[in-house]
């Protein structure tokens, strides 16, 4: 599934639905229909469907336009493209995207928790030493070390460095597969 990032300050705006669009600069990967995660400061917020996407130039923007993207006007709007894109002209061609949410969550699940389908992975490590037997002694050292240190950063520098993130990140990811597997846990989005 596809993401579209927001910054967090438009997260409000998304949660309260005044923002069912945004406008972005250069080539967007998306087509009506595509499912989207929508993010706002490092949480995920729900999932979208993707109703339009139409390209215009900037000076082209209509106020309809701004208020679909959250904005009072089309001043506003411009404004706010000119802090996010600082070498936009009146002739950039920029795309619209508008998406309408299909679930919302209740709670927002930070971005990094995702791979886990919502889960929390410090849970899925407790549950894993606890119910996964077919671990292998590195995996079971890898939890360990995960659960000691408190963050996969910590851990990975444990390990010799933030590259070594990969190593937890995959015992996390066979683990949860194992526990859904099992029916202990399920997907939260």
């Amino acid at each position: 599934m596809r993401n579209l990032k927001f910054d967090g300050k438009y997260k409000d705006l998304l949660l309260s639905g005044k923002k069912k669009a945004t406008i972005r600069v250069g080539k967007v990967n998306l087509k009506p229909g595509d499912e989207v995660l929508i993010h706002s400061g490092g949480y995920v917020l729900g999932k979208a469907k993707i109703k339009r996407v139409e390209k215009k130039r900037v000076s082209e923007l209509t106020d309809e336009d701004a208020l679909m993207d959250g904005f009072k006007n089309k001043e506003e709007l411009l404004k706010a493209l000119k802090e996010h894109y600082k070498n936009i002209k009146p002739d950039t061609e920029v795309t619209i995207v508008e998406f309408e949410f299909t679930k919302l969550l209740d709670k927002p699940i930070l971005s990094a928790d995702f791979p886990y389908e919502g889960n929390n992975p410090i849970e899925i490590a407790e549950l894993a030493l606890k119910h996964l037997n077919n671990l292998s002694f590195e995996e079971v050292a890898l939890l360990k070390l995960f659960l000691e240190s408190g963050s996969l950063r910590k851990a990975a520098y444990k390990l010799g460095g933030l590259n070594k993130r990969y190593k937890i990140r995959e015992v996390l990811r066979k683990a949860y597969e194992e526990l859904k597997k099992m029916g202990i846990m399920e997907p939260k989005l």
